[in-house]
């Protein structure tokens, strides 16, 4: 009789060795951010005595991400630039007058993602170009990927959990009302808190 005791050791291996080299051939995937879970705030200095909070309403994005191989391939996020909120409402009419956003002639602002630097796949930096005013500028965010886990009730579906943080000069995309007199700052630190669901 044959002996099957070499083949089946060189079957049971290979199934091992597909077992463990599966990870890293993971397909990226595309991932749609929670429009109830998505955070989109500023700061910004107000006659050098505080830093004024902010937030836009309404946003929305998508990337494609690879977890195994910790590439983002692409992504873009659009907010909506006349959902702005800054809980007073002549400073809002204000800020989306020609002085600051000009709303009417620009209604989005647009950050498409270019490149993701990490070495751990938790923290890294996020490089892309943000459009605003008809203008486009290279910006880099830094990142922290939070939790990437099955939601724990609702969708259930896979999620990842992100922060971002970065500060950009507002005066780079023509913004320049208040900055010469300092009455409002040039630097905005942008804030964005999001759940990124799996598709």
């Amino acid at each position: 009789m044959r002996n099957l005791t070499s083949p089946l050791k060189l079957l049971s291996a290979a199934v091992l060795v597909v077992g463990l080299i599966r990870p890293a051939l993971a397909e990226p995937r595309t991932y749609e951010i929670d429009p109830e879970h998505f955070s989109i705030g500023f700061m910004i200095g107000h006659v050098g005595y505080e830093k004024m909070l902010g937030m836009f309403l309404e946003g929305k994005g998508s990337f494609v991400y690879d977890e195994s191989a910790k590439s983002l391939k692409s992504g873009t996020v659009t907010i909506q630039s006349d959902s702005l909120f800054t809980n007073h409402e002549k400073r809002d009419e204000h800020v989306k007058s020609d002085d600051f956003l000009n709303v009417d002639d620009y209604d989005t602002i647009t950050f498409k993602a270019k490149e993701l630097k990490t070495d751990d796949g938790k923290t890294g930096t996020l490089g892309g170009d943000l459009t605003m005013l008809g203008q486009t500028h290279p910006v880099e965010l830094d990142v922290t990927l939070n939790k990437a886990a099955e939601y724990p009730f609702g969708h259930e579906e896979y999620t990842l959990g992100v922060s971002a943080r970065t500060t950009i000069q507002r005066s780079k995309w023509g913004m320049e009302y208040g900055v010469e007199n300092n009455l409002v700052g040039d630097d905005v630190d942008i804030i964005l808190e999001f759940e990124a669901i799996r598709q």
